[in-house]
């Protein structure tokens, strides 16, 4: 069975740091796409990185800059370092994986017509 199982929410302040990660298994880590979505209350699902199974990235326009994310192929892992976050960056991340990741995502998990095997997410808060 393809596990994917984020970790490392955690609520901080406005300007803060915080380091996601994601551990892929049962499924093929570096022929597939990886990447990081999240959703606030009344927002819509948005796409915060991909890195494709081609070795390109991709970020978010509201996080480009502020956002690395880190395919780690030894441990399967995958990981999104977070900096100068803002209230704004408040959400539920989750983390995914598929042959070709969607640039958007419905209600935590993949839009209509795709195929993406998704976490269960990890809550960020960012306080002002």
């Amino acid at each position: 069975d393809v596990q994917v199982a984020e970790s490392g929410g955690d609520s901080v302040q406005s300007g803060g740091s915080l380091k996601l990660s994601c551990r892929i298994s049962g499924f093929s880590f570096d022929e597939n796409d990886k990447g990081w979505y999240r959703q606030a209350p009344g927002n819509e699902c948005e796409m915060v990185s991909i890195a494709r199974r081609d070795g390109t990235v991709e970020y978010g326009v509201s996080v480009k800059g502020r956002f690395t994310i880190s395919p780690d192929s030894a441990t399967n892992t995958v990981y999104l370092e977070m900096s100068s976050l803002k209230t704004e960056d408040t959400a539920v991340y989750y983390c995914a994986t598929g042959w070709r990741l969607p640039d958007h995502c419905k209600d935590g998990s993949y839009p209509p017509g795709w195929l993406a095997y998704f976490g269960q997410g990890t809550q960020v808060t960012v306080s002002s």
